[in-house]
């Protein structure tokens, strides 16, 4: 069965600026602009916002 394109995939990256990302699934009819998500940054070592990358 064929994904649909209303769950795309989508890549988060970190506002830390150092380069972690974290790939997820987002529904774009709930959440049209971009997603964002606090979430751990194993290179920064604490918990910072990602930002969804276009």
């Amino acid at each position: 069965m064929a994904r649909s394109t209303a769950r795309p995939v989508v890549r988060l990256k970190s506002s830390a600026g150092t380069g972690a990302t974290y790939v997820t699934r987002k529904n774009r009819l709930n959440d049209p602009d971009r997603l964002v998500l606090r979430k751990y940054d194993p290179v920064a070592g604490e918990h910072v916002p990602f930002r969804e990358e276009r």
